[in-house]
């Protein structure tokens, strides 16, 4: 289903699209702060995220806007689970560090919406395509009564983020010498605390 947004046209990604969903995702996530963290070599690092993006937007709910500029990864979470039960071990050290420690800062508590990555290709950052996408999928989710959780790997997305109801929940996780990550909480309009 394709949606209209005074910003962009959002719709879920079609089995066909879901390569144009990822490599969104790596050239969007190609100088974040927390990626360059985790995978140093700029030169490796698209390598890199393709492989660790590919199984979340093969497992999950992924939308695109517009002609393919804008993607985002849902995940369903079931109430004391986890979203990385199953999931393929990939990357090095950093990666199994940091996974760690924000598995442990995962909400169990109630079933909710995970969103582990969205992104916009550089050239169209700033101009409401996130927005865009965060609105499709959490107008449903307000609807149908579910939280939703993230975390924010930058200042700059965690603003985003506040902008759309989301709150932090604690304080930024780091693992070693890395960039912070904020972990982030919305109930759903009209049960908020």
């Amino acid at each position: 289903m394709t949606v209209d947004t005074p910003y962009a046209s959002v719709r879920q990604a079609t089995e066909t699209e879901r390569q144009v969903a990822l490599d969104v995702l790596v050239e969007a996530f190609a100088d974040d702060p927390v990626a360059a963290w985790l995978f140093p070599d700029a030169g490796e690092r698209a390598h890199h995220l393709a492989a660790f993006h590919r199984p979340l937007v093969a497992a999950g709910e992924t939308y695109l806007t517009g002609r393919g500029e804008g993607a985002a990864v849902w995940l369903v979470v079931a109430e004391g689970r986890s979203p990385y039960e199953g999931a393929p071990e990939v990357g090095g050290a950093r990666l199994r560090g940091l996974g760690e420690a924000l598995t442990e800062r995962h909400p169990a508590h109630a079933a909710h919406l995970y969103l582990p990555c969205m992104g916009v290709v550089a050239a169209r950052q700033g101009t409401g395509l996130g927005s865009a996408l965060l609105r499709h999928r959490l107008t449903r989710a307000d609807t149908d009564g579910v939280p939703a959780y993230l975390e924010a790997s930058s200042p700059r997305s965690r603003a985003l983020y506040l902008r759309h109801g989301f709150t932090d929940l604690g304080e930024p996780v780091r693992v070693a010498d890395s960039p912070p990550l904020w972990p982030m909480w919305r109930e759903p309009e009209g049960k908020k605390r």
